[in-house]
C-alpha cells in the first residue's frame, strides 16, 4: 500500500521540455519502482537516487504520481519499439510465438514488469491513477490487434478469429505470465505456454497449406 501524501495529485506536469534532470528524474523511478516497489518511490528516495533536491520532482513533474506515470511511459514507450521490431518480421502465427517469448523473456530478465505491476498495485491506494495507468495499456491492445490480424490474415483462423477480441484476452494472459513469473521467480510454465502455443501453430500452420493445397 502506498504511503499516505506522497503520490497525490495526478495531473498536468509542470515541465514538459526536455532536460538533463528531468530524463534522470524519470530513469531514477524507474528503477526505484523495480527495485522498492510503489510505496518505496517517494520522492526522497527518487531524488536520491538522481542526486538531486527533490523539490525538483515537483518542479519537473508537480507531484510523485506524475513522475512514476512518466516513468511508465518511458518503459511503455521503449518496450513497443522493441516489440514492434520483435513482431514486424513475423509472417505467421508460429514466428508471432516465438517473438512474444523472445521479449517475454526479456521484460523478466530487465524487471520492466515490474515498473507496471507496482503502478497497477500502486493505483488502488492514489486518486486518480487507475484511469491514469488503464490509458496507458490500451496501446499494448491496438498494438497487438494488429500483430494478430496481419499474422492470422492467411491462416484457417482468420474468418472465426477477430483480432480485437483476441487482444484483449492476448494482453491479458502476457500480463497474468509476467506477473506470475515475477512474483515467484519461476518462469518455467510461462514457458510451457509457449511451447504448447508453438505446437499449436504449427498445426494450424501444416493445416493451412494443407487447405490451400487442396482447393487448388
Amino acid at each position: 500500500m502506498a504511503k499516505p501524501g506522497i503520490k497525490t495529485k495526478v495531473g498536468t506536469t509542470v515541465s514538459t521540455g526536455v532536460d538533463v534532470t528531468r530524463e534522470a528524474l524519470v530513469h531514477a523511478a524507474i528503477d526505484a519502482l523495480k527495485e522498492e516497489g510503489f510505496a518505496g518511490a517517494s520522492a526522497r528516495a527518487i531524488a536520491r537516487r538522481a542526486e538531486c533536491n527533490q523539490g525538483l520532482v515537483f518542479y519537473h513533474f508537480g507531484s510523485v504520481a506524475n513522475l512514476l506515470l512518466a516513468a511508465l511511459d518511458e518503459v511503455s514507450e521503449s518496450r513497443r519499439a522493441q516489440y514492434r521490431a520483435a513482431v514486424d518480421g513475423a509472417g505467421s502465427a508460429l514466428e508471432l510465438v516465438d517473438a512474444a517469448q523472445s521479449v517475454f523473456e526479456d521484460d523478466l530478465d530487465a524487471g520492466h514488469i515490474a515498473v507496471l505491476t507496482e503502478m497497477i498495485a500502486g493505483a488502488s491506494a492514489t486518486p486518480g491513477l487507475a484511469p491514469e495507468v488503464a490509458a496507458r495499456i490500451e496501446p499494448w491492445h491496438t498494438f497487438t490487434a494488429t500483430a494478430l490480424r496481419r499474422a492470422l490474415e492467411h491462416g484457417p483462423l482468420a474468418a472465426v478469429v477477430e483480432p480485437e477480441v483476441a487482444a484483449h484476452a492476448v494482453v491479458a494472459l502476457y500480463l497474468g505470465l509476467e506477473l506470475l513469473a515475477h512474483l515467484d521467480g519461476d518462469r518455467s510454465r510461462a514457458l510451457a505456454l509457449f511451447d504448447r502455443a508453438r505446437q499449436l501453430a504449427t498445426f494450424l500452420q501444416m493445416f493451412g497449406t494443407t487447405s490451400e493445397e487442396e482447393t487448388q
